[in-house]
């Protein structure tokens, strides 16, 4: 499989009227109208990746405006942030049946990564709750809609 197909910086956005998180039955953060967002992070990536995958959530117009048009931003809601760390969105199902997991980012350059996420997106949101990198989590989410968004740096800034 060609390497490009692996992309970049991987993100689920999810549209939620609420969501949570838990460590070993402790709730670590929840955030009611807003986004979950599943975010891996390949060994390609960088600070720039980061800000521009960032950016590119803060601004999607995925939130229902007065006439039910999706037409409205994180911030036109007044929407929240639940931003959890996921290495197995990099899952390569291709050979086998075990999933290979070699294009993940290495787990330090990952998590400083993911932190460095963490505050661009607390410059710009309100309220930004996460889980705790590397730990087994709990998530728990009311989807609205369903409304749900893969995104891939390697297809949306080529």
């Amino acid at each position: 499989m060609p390497e490009q197909w692996f992309g970049g910086m991987k993100v689920v956005v999810q549209r939620v009227l609420e969501a949570s998180v838990a460590v070993e039955g402790r709730e670590l953060g929840r955030i009611g109208k807003g986004l979950l967002l599943l975010v891996g992070i390949s060994g390609q990536d960088d600070e720039k990746t980061a800000d521009r995958m960032a950016d590119k959530i803060c601004k999607l117009r995925i939130f229902e405006d007065e006439n039910g048009k999706t037409n409205l931003s994180l911030a036109d809601v007044g929407g929240g942030l639940l931003v959890i760390s996921q290495f197995t969105l990099y899952a390569d199902c291709h050979k086998g049946n075990r999933p290979s997991f070699i294009q993940a980012g290495q787990p330090d350059m990952a998590q400083a990564l993911y932190e460095y996420m963490l505050g661009r997106f607390k410059e710009r949101v309100p309220v930004v709750e996460q889980g705790s990198f590397g730990a087994d989590m709990k998530v728990s989410l009311v989807n609205d809609g369903p409304f749900t968004l893969a995104l891939d740096s390697g297809e949306l800034f080529k």
